[in-house]
């Protein structure tokens, strides 16, 4: 069975970004505003997972989970029509994420995880107090 249930959903599916998202985009352009720079879609271990925003000297990797793509608790919706492809679909990338999660940790990287939904200024009052703190006293764990 193909993945598109319809052609109205594979056109809208193939819309999707990886990177340079609306929530990617504000976040990003705030903390360029606070002075901060960074990379973008970057695999910090050097392999296929990559982070929306990297800030390689600090050892901190940012995600902006989507809330259809990544399980948001408040907003997740899951598909009614061809559930047997997308529901396993799903949960492998709420798997995927906590292994890269672990696995940057377990490499000394401080992750940063927000949902779409959260506020581009939130997020990057967040992202700047974390990278402006001494690297002695960030502790490398998930938030």
């Amino acid at each position: 069975m193909s993945w598109a249930s319809t052609e109205g959903s594979r056109r809208s599916m193939r819309a999707n970004r990886r990177r340079d998202t609306q929530p990617e985009l504000a976040v990003r352009r705030l903390l360029h505003a606070a002075g901060l720079r960074y990379r973008v879609d970057f695999a910090p271990l050097g392999d296929r997972y990559r982070a929306d925003i990297v800030f390689t000297r600090a050892r901190v990797a940012i995600y902006i989970d989507g809330c259809f793509w990544h399980g948001c608790p408040r907003h997740a919706t899951y598909p009614k029509r061809n559930s047997g492809y997308w529901l396993p679909k799903l949960r492998r990338n709420v798997e995927r994420d906590r292994e890269t999660t672990a696995r940057l940790q377990d490499a000394g990287w401080k992750v940063l995880r927000f949902w779409e939904h959260q506020l581009p200024d939130d997020v990057a009052a967040t992202i700047v107090a974390e990278i402006r703190t001494p690297a002695t006293d960030r502790a490398p764990t998930a938030s």
